[in-house]
């Protein structure tokens, strides 16, 4: 079946009932709960202008136990048949994928939800049905009115997957609410993942009040607001245009837009001019006072990892040995039969050193042969300080600071 047809789930059946006194149906009913048919929008007791009947699942179910209790009750139970209508609203959603798509296929029925929306994850030999399936999955859960899928074209600037609307409305302008925090975005243009707001959480547990956070892919606010909240002093930047401005959004909506500071720009333009001029700044001050402590974010898991090298001699004073230097939490991707070796190999490589004071968490399994991995680190003093140099081992120039770098409180960025 490619087209949806409802119709073709009625049918009729016959099942088993236990007739039942009124007064006493409900005592009944909490005592066989497990004995009883359960189907979708189907009712267990039937009408009867004298008796109540309920569905069992047969003849036979009843034990030593369930006599013991009709005798209680002085209950002598009459156990008849009777017809049942069956429809497309007593399926469940895997019952019907399984009854319309080919003998042998996987039955894909999961998807994230992003308020209204459900997004899915369809395999290349399941798109000749995916209308089909989208349809399915729109009407057996209340509250969505879109199903959409993520195509494999994906934007080679912003690394969003485009999307298809495989039944409903095209209405991508959503709300979600995460961890106490309410976001709002057009999910056609921005990243958002629900399955992360575990990660989201995790990372704002280490941040404590007076905590400075850079978050260099910040999307539309899922670390920075939480840091934010957490009293901390938040610069966040995303190269989306549209991710950017839902950042705005979504720090005003959730009242912390006196904390954050948001910026529209590459991720190493970021590093290099607002990460090194507030670095600087901060470490001098904690390194003094010794009660607050800078974390840097960077959860872009296709790249993140390739972007560390910025990191390289990116302050020129030498440190004392009491300096107080930032935590990296990296996110990346791996296939490898050991990913958390295999992410620490290559954040070493980037930063051109080994790591001593690091962990490795596992995030999620995005695929069966691939994981997603935070390592988090302090950044060795060796690789932050020193002189950038060129290829002749030239000093390299200082950049100017972005002028697409601009606070919240700006009206006119809205």
């Amino acid at each position: 079946m490619v087209n949806l047809d409802r119709d073709a789930f009625s049918k009729t059946i016959q099942v088993p009932v236990l007739k039942i006194r009124k007064e006493i149906i409900n005592k009944v009913m909490k005592t066989l709960k497990h004995k009883l048919i359960h189907r979708p929008h189907l009712k267990r007791i039937g009408d009867d202008p004298k008796d109540d009947s309920i569905k069992v699942t047969s003849e036979d179910s009843f034990d030593d136990r369930d006599r013991e209790i009709f005798k209680q009750l002085d209950i002598s139970p009459q156990v008849l048949q009777v017809d049942l209508q069956l429809t497309y609203e007593n399926f469940k959603t895997d019952e019907i994928l399984e009854a319309v798509l080919p003998k042998g296929q996987d039955v894909t029925s999961s998807f994230s939800r992003v308020g209204h929306i459900a997004h899915m994850n369809l395999r290349d030999h399941q798109l000749p049905y995916k209308n089909l399936i989208g349809q399915v999955i729109l009407d057996k859960n209340p509250g969505l009115t879109s199903v959409v899928n993520k195509t494999n074209i994906i934007d080679s600037t912003y690394r969003n997957f485009q999307m298809e609307v495989l039944a409903g409305e095209e209405n991508m302008m959503t709300k979600v609410k995460e961890n106490g925090f309410t976001y709002e975005f057009d999910f056609s243009k921005v990243y958002w993942n629900s399955r992360l707001a575990t990660e989201h959480d995790r990372i704002a547990g280490f941040l404590k009040n007076g905590d400075v956070v850079f978050d260099v892919f910040a999307g539309v606010g899922p670390f920075a607001i939480p840091a934010a909240r957490r009293n901390c002093i938040v610069y966040a930047n995303d190269l989306n245009p549209e991710s950017y401005k839902w950042l705005v959004h979504n720090c005003k909506l959730n009242k912390v837009d006196k904390k954050v500071q948001a910026f529209n720009t590459d991720g190493r333009e970021f590093i290099r001019t607002v990460v090194k001029e507030e670095l600087s700044k901060y470490i001098k001050a904690f390194s003094t006072e010794r009660k607050h402590r800078l974390h840097v974010v960077m959860n872009l898991p296709a790249l993140a990892l390739e972007f560390l090298d910025t990191f390289r001699h990116l302050l020129p004073e030498e440190p004392h040995s009491e300096v107080v230097l930032p935590t990296v939490h990296c996110y990346g991707f791996s296939k490898d039969d050991n990913p958390e070796k295999e992410v620490k190999d290559r954040a070493e490589e980037m930063l051109g050193t080994t790591l001593k004071n690091y962990s490795i968490h596992l995030v999620r399994k995005v695929a069966p042969n691939k994981e997603m991995m935070c390592i988090s680190f302090e950044l060795p003093a060796e690789v932050l300080f020193g002189t950038q140099t060129n290829n002749e081992g030239e000093p390299v120039s200082k950049r100017p600071r972005t002028d697409k770098a601009c606070s919240v409180d700006s009206e006119a960025q809205v």
